[in-house]
């Protein structure tokens, strides 16, 4: 297969997402994407994520291929979101405490007039946290920007996990490997 040799676009903001790229041996420029999220209306989380990530990549305009993902944590049947302030936080992480939940990653692949969307799903069980931790956990490290308002990689608020651990981060990359190795896209290692 002929090595992709253009240029790719992180069309996302999110440090975590830019950290798993760089693993991947990936080089890339960043683009945020101005798209109304609150905007997009799905029966079910799972589309949710694919057309946000869609809407994603299609509001960056460049002639480069684009990566673009959003990530949403489920509870039976509720979507946690970006808390974006205090309060919020601290109700998602008293819902979730104990419990497991589901994190869907919708990531769209766009490439001159084609893309390729996918979907992954993975679970993760929080520990019980108290109203003491929570405090000290949302003073701490503020992951107001994060869905359900924790990151997998505290051990501290995650008990266990089945599935992709980066999908759970927001960019599941060994799926998203496969699918830029289709486009002629190889990382450093290859």
């Amino acid at each position: 297969m002929k090595r992709f040799s253009g240029r790719i676009v992180l069309a996302s903001q999110s440090p975590r997402r830019k950290d798993i790229l760089r693993d991947m041996g990936l080089e890339f420029e960043v683009a945020p994407p101005n798209v109304d999220e609150r905007a997009v209306e799905c029966a079910t989380p799972l589309r949710m994520v694919r057309e946000l990530s869609k809407l994603k990549a299609e509001a960056i305009d460049t002639d480069a291929m684009v990566i673009a993902a959003d990530t949403t944590v489920v509870l039976e049947g509720k979507i946690y979101g970006k808390p974006l302030c205090y309060e919020r936080a601290a109700q998602m992480l008293k819902e979730l405490s104990g419990r497991w939940h589901t994190v869907y990653t919708g990531v769209t692949v766009r490439y001159g007039d084609s893309s390729e969307s996918f979907t992954v799903r993975s679970r993760v069980k929080m520990k019980n946290l108290s109203e003491d931790f929570i405090k000290t956990y949302l003073k701490e490290c503020a992951p107001y920007d994060k869905a359900g308002a924790y990151g997998i990689q505290d051990s501290r608020v995650v008990e266990r996990y089945r599935g992709s651990y980066s999908n759970i981060m927001g960019l599941p990359k060994e799926k998203l490997m496969r699918v830029l190795k289709r486009h002629g896209v190889t990382n450093g290692n290859d």
